[in-house]
């Protein structure tokens, strides 16, 4: 049995960051598909929204990142229609020391502060650079069609 899984998991079950995570589902076995439910950030227009969130656990974590994936449709340069999400400690920059709570604090930052210069959705980014305003009515409409009610 994978203790630093079981670890990390009863950790964001048990609330550590009740800021960020608003709900969490965790699967009796520990290599399906598990559910967060991530608050959007305060003082952002994903305020207010709350992001089902996808979680398969590697057999091999800590050494793996786990797969996560967006189940809430989020307007989001680095977050694509289908729910992938580009950040790099998901990807290339992932350490055995990082814990599942970095990851979700990372989400939480990454919804708040967007990366226009590594997107997925090209347009988004676009707007996002060009057209704030838009961008921010975007992800506010965003949020009360596909966020508000989440649980």
């Amino acid at each position: 049995m994978n203790r630093r899984c079981i670890n990390d998991l009863n950790n964001i079950a048990n609330n550590d960051i009740p800021d960020i995570i608003r709900k969490v589902e965790i699967n009796d076995n520990l290599y399906k598909t598990h559910f967060v439910y991530l608050n959007g950030p305060k003082d952002t227009p994903f305020e207010n929204g709350v992001f089902k969130i996808g979680v398969i656990m590697p057999t091999e974590y800590p050494y793996k990142a786990p797969k996560m994936w967006f189940e809430t449709k989020v307007y989001h340069p680095n977050i694509a229609g289908d729910g992938t999400i580009c950040i790099d400690i998901l990807k290339d920059q992932w350490s055995a020391a990082l814990r599942l709570t970095t990851i979700f604090l990372s989400l939480s930052s990454l919804l708040a502060n967007p990366n226009p210069n590594d997107p997925l959705e090209p347009e988004i980014a676009t707007e996002y650079r060009n057209n704030r305003e838009r961008y921010n009515q975007n992800v506010r409409a965003y949020v009360e069609r596909f966020a508000k009610n989440t649980l």
